[in-house]
């Protein structure tokens, strides 16, 4: 009779553990921050030649809901910083902008492609999602 109840003590304690532990797991699972997941990735030739057309194609993604997208790529050549080149229009789902150009001198242009979520078309405050890596042009 003594060992039948040591046997139920046991068997309700380890069952009030699990249920605990999977109570546990469910609220740290629900307080965890949610991810969006998204990509930007870029193309652009090794070495271009002066006054050869430069093509640069950057295309991207992200599965944040209630933004459209916009894609820009950026160049950052001899010593003037980064600027805008060329963005694409407002989309939903994923964005892609080419961009054509030549370089009038040697040297190296690198180049990034930027993923923005807008609210609207006409949005006037962007928020940066994601950038691609940094490409490099080398200009001979």
């Amino acid at each position: 009779m003594t060992r039948t109840k040591k046997t139920g003590v046991k068997t309700r304690g380890g069952r009030m553990a699990v249920i605990g532990a999977l109570g546990l797991a469910s609220v740290t699972l629900a307080a965890a921050p949610a991810f969006a997941k998204g990509a930007v990735d870029i193309t652009a030739p090794h070495t271009a030649y002066v006054g050869k057309t430069i093509t640069v194609k950057a295309h991207g993604g992200d599965d944040s809901a209630g933004y459209l997208h916009q894609l820009c790529l950026e160049e950052n050549g001899f010593g003037e910083g980064w600027h805008q080149e060329n963005c694409s229009a407002a989309v939903k789902g994923d964005a892609r902008v080419t961009a054509h150009g030549t370089s009038a001198r040697r040297g190296n242009l690198e180049f990034r492609a930027v993923l923005y979520g807008l609210t609207s078309p006409h949005d006037q405050n962007p928020v940066r999602l994601h950038a691609s890596d940094v490409v490099t042009v080398h200009v001979r």
